[in-house]
């Protein structure tokens, strides 16, 4: 037996396999299954609640439309968080151009201040300590700083915990690719937050 497949992985596969063949319910329960870890996958990557939320329904709908097109019930879990993720960041880079194109119709605009850095540099490091609000504002900052795949390796690996296979089935790469994102993610955060850790 697979040892991914434990039971379950057994149970998933065969809601899968019933959905599938057309029952709602199982697909219901396997929305169930995944909902909590697709919004918080979609808001770690939108830091935006209501897009989450549309994001990872959008996410439940084409799984359910496509669902004949996944050859093996055991890796829906994967299939469904890539369709998540890919959403995520299409969404990601239509609301930045959005933006982009308000802003350049804003009398006066001049280039912005990257987002991290700001929250970085108004930060003193003679500080008493970073209040929490202050520290959060400052890491989402500073994630949104990431290239996609370093912050989406560090995302499903550090922050939601999934394995390392899982993560790489996701990004479509190696496992070797997701260890490389995920250290220069952490490497990047480091220096992007020092001054919050000395």
């Amino acid at each position: 037996m697979d040892p991914a497949l434990d039971d379950t992985g057994i149970v998933e596969a065969a809601l899968v396999r019933r959905a599938q063949g057309g029952e709602v319910d199982a697909f219901a329960q396997l929305v169930r299954r995944y909902q909590r870890r697709a919004v918080s996958v979609a808001y770690r990557l939108l830091n935006h609640a209501e897009d989450a939320t549309d994001v990872s329904q959008e996410a439940f709908v084409r799984a359910f439309q496509n669902l004949d097109q996944l050859a093996d019930p055991a890796k829906f879990g994967a299939w469904l968080m890539r369709a998540v993720t890919n959403l995520a960041l299409n969404f990601r880079r239509s609301r930045r151009t959005r933006r982009a194109a308000s802003l350049d119709d804003t009398p006066g605009f001049t280039e912005p201040v990257a987002p991290a850095t700001a929250a970085l540099t108004a930060a003193r490091p003679q500080d008493a300590g970073a209040l929490p609000e202050e520290l959060h504002e400052a890491i989402t900052a500073a994630m949104e700083e990431l290239p996609e795949k370093q912050r989406l390796a560090l995302v499903l690996f550090s922050v939601e915990g999934l394995p390392q296979k899982q993560v790489a089935e996701i990004l479509e790469c190696s496992v070797e690719l997701v260890k490389w994102n995920v250290f220069q993610a952490r490497k990047k955060l480091k220096d992007l937050l020092a001054v919050y850790l000395s």
